[in-house]
């Protein structure tokens, strides 16, 4: 089945994180990577790896970038990759005996959060459709992230993936800030009645940094992990509160531009 599959990565900078990832493909024959202009050694490092194929891209969104990706694989199967992913060896050895059906289009991974090397037990990252059927496949824009829609069923893999992202914080804190605009955009114009119960509580505004700090350190009881779970369970209400701050800054200024055209 490895024969089979091509690794699909999007990248740009991600010199702290994509030796770990590419040493984890190294079974690949041929790894696309599209990268938008890196500036640090991210490319450097992708040189040493004989497989794989860089394609320079401006960036527009990950679904565009994701999809022209796809474009650009020739083996019946893609494993859509974000360049701080790791496989785990199970996982590769699950893949390798992939008994294939043809009603099958895609699978679906668990994650497994790290936090500079260090696992939490538990994280708000979903399940996402990894690998799937190259002709079968085609992203779509959601708010700041974007979403795979598979033509066909999609089964549960079994052994997890790694997130252990080891870019500097001050590069997540930036992404974090144009994140919360796009989705702050996102959940202002869309049918209240296509939103998931998150969503929704992310429209009310307080409610969302209060759930996410309860849910990270006792739902998913990252509170036992000491330091890595705080600064996790941190990183995810300081995620929701600037969502929220969008929201309120937009309503804001829209009730005041309101009130100004009534006042003419």
């Amino acid at each position: 089945m490895l024969k089979q599959i091509t690794p699909l990565i999007i990248s740009l900078n991600e010199a702290p994180n994509i030796r770990r990832t590419l040493d984890k493909l190294v079974w690949a024959k041929r790894i696309v990577i599209v990268d938008s202009g890196s500036t640090d050694e991210t490319l450097e490092i992708i040189r040493g790896y004989p497989q794989a194929q860089v394609i320079q891209r401006t960036f527009v969104d990950f679904a565009d970038q994701c999809n022209f990706g796809i474009g650009q694989v020739t083996t019946p199967w893609v494993l859509s990759f974000d360049a701080d992913y790791e496989l785990s060896d199970e996982l590769v050895a699950e893949l390798n005996s992939l008994s294939l059906s043809e009603t099958i289009a895609g699978y679906r991974a668990r994650f497994i959060y790290r936090i500079h090397g260090r696992p939490l037990r538990g994280s708000l990252y979903p399940p996402r459709t990894v690998l799937y059927r190259t002709d079968k496949a085609q992203y779509r824009k959601e708010g700041h992230g974007h979403r795979v829609v598979i033509e066909g069923d999609v089964v549960d893999l079994k052994a997890p993936i790694f997130h252990d992202d080891r870019k500097p914080l001050a590069r997540w804190v930036e992404s974090q800030r144009r994140y919360a605009q796009e989705e702050a955009q996102f959940l202002l114009t869309a049918d209240r009645r296509t939103l998931n119960f998150m969503d929704r509580t992310r429209l009310a505004c307080w409610p969302a940094p209060i759930a996410a700090i309860f849910y990270t350190l006792f739902g998913k009881g990252v509170i036992l992990d000491g330091w890595p779970g705080w600064y996790y369970a941190l990183q995810r209400i300081l995620a929701e509160i600037l969502i929220a701050l969008e929201i309120i800054d937009r309503r804001l200024r829209d009730r005041k531009g309101a009130t100004s055209r009534n006042h003419d």
